[in-house]
């Protein structure tokens, strides 16, 4: 894998989320934002954009970034810890020294993903985490947060259920082992949601489902990162199951759009689907990544589907983004798998495919 984390994002995707976030940045003028998570997939993307509002737009704005190591960060994205609106703040989100600053919005996004030799670490990180981000809160002026939570709140989504919709009442199952992120995030919801009920704080809740874009992962238990990955580095695109399943990608400075416009938007306590509605089946996702990338590719699926079963599916409505807070797809999944290529592997536009 290139070795590229410290690469900014595409200026064509700053130019696009400024383009679409015209009625969000008064809001942020000014502001004195902490920000945890930022030195993952949606911190980075966050704080990019955020940075490059503030230079473009004279915001005037400051960032606070927790980050358990700040010199590795500072190494990973120099163009962002060397910024001077960008102050590192080196702590671990369950337990860090609360800064002598006066904030007023926080960017609550981290989360833990891996099992970490644990199967209640997400739980346990989700739950301390948020509460300690909501004392920080209540004590430094803080006005305004947002929870970046998961469709994985939801629970399995019913085989007749299309799209998931946020009255949705399922939930993961209380005795399913594998759940402590989805139920983390349910708990940090709740968390957030009381602050919201018994304080002046305004809480922002986004429910995010899944997403492809520059700094995705290509390596770890993404499908669609590790189908890019395969269509540009291997001679074949392999999907481990029988790619029944049913996903859906919104690119990731879309989902950026979505973010800022929610902090600055949406309605105190009231949850939003992150997404795009536009699904298809992981094994249709394989062939679209060959035939966007490298055609002719041979899709391999090592599992077989079993007959009438029908498929598993992890898709949101995002009809309440839309009504309420003029949301919508902006770039599709072709040009999305393209971007995030061309991301990642900067010269595949110029390299002979039979040379790689």
């Amino acid at each position: 894998m290139p070795g590229i984390s410290s690469q900014p994002l595409p200026a064509s995707d700053l130019d696009h989320v400024l383009e679409h976030t015209q009625g969000v940045w008064e809001e942020l003028r000014g502001a004195r934002l902490f920000v945890t998570g930022g030195t993952g997939f949606f911190g980075r993307w966050m704080l990019e954009t955020l940075l490059r509002a503030n230079d473009d737009l004279g915001l005037d704005g400051e960032a606070t970034l927790l980050t358990r190591n700040p010199s590795a960060f500072a190494a990973a994205a120099p163009h962002i810890a060397g910024h001077p609106a960008v102050k590192l703040l080196g702590g671990d989100v369950t337990s860090f020294e609360f800064p002598s600053i006066a904030c007023t919005h926080v960017l609550h996004m981290a989360t833990e993903t891996a099992l970490a030799g644990s199967r209640s670490s997400s739980f346990d990180t989700a739950l301390r985490g948020t509460s300690r981000v909501l004392e920080f809160a209540a004590g430094s002026g803080v006005r305004s947060l947002l929870l970046t939570s998961s469709g994985a709140v939801y629970g399995t989504q019913p085989p007749d259920c299309e799209r998931l919709d946020e009255e949705f009442q399922g939930a993961p199952r209380a005795d399913d082992l594998s759940a402590g992120y989805a139920h983390g995030k349910r708990a940090a919801e709740f968390l957030c949601s009381v602050a919201a009920a018994e304080t002046d704080l305004l809480v922002k809740i986004a429910r995010c489902f899944a997403f492809v874009g520059p700094l995705l992962p290509l390596d770890l238990n993404f499908a669609i990162g590790n189908f890019i990955r395969d269509a540009e580095l291997k001679d074949r695109i392999e999907v481990a199951g029988d790619g029944t399943p049913r996903r859906s990608y919104l690119y990731a400075a879309d989902l950026a759009i979505w973010l800022w416009t929610i902090l600055a938007s949406g309605e105190s306590g009231r949850p939003y689907n992150v997404g795009s509605e536009a699904d298809l089946s992981i094994a249709e996702l394989a062939r679209l990544v060959a035939d966007v990338l490298n055609p002719g590719i041979r899709v391999q699926i090592q599992g077989t589907p079993v007959t009438d079963a029908p498929p598993k599916r992890y898709v949101p409505s995002t009809a309440r983004a839309a009504a309420e807070l003029g949301l919508h797809t902006l770039v599709d999944l072709h040009d999305a798998i393209r971007r995030t290529a061309d991301w990642h592997f900067p010269g595949r536009m110029t390299t002979p495919r039979g040379a790689r």
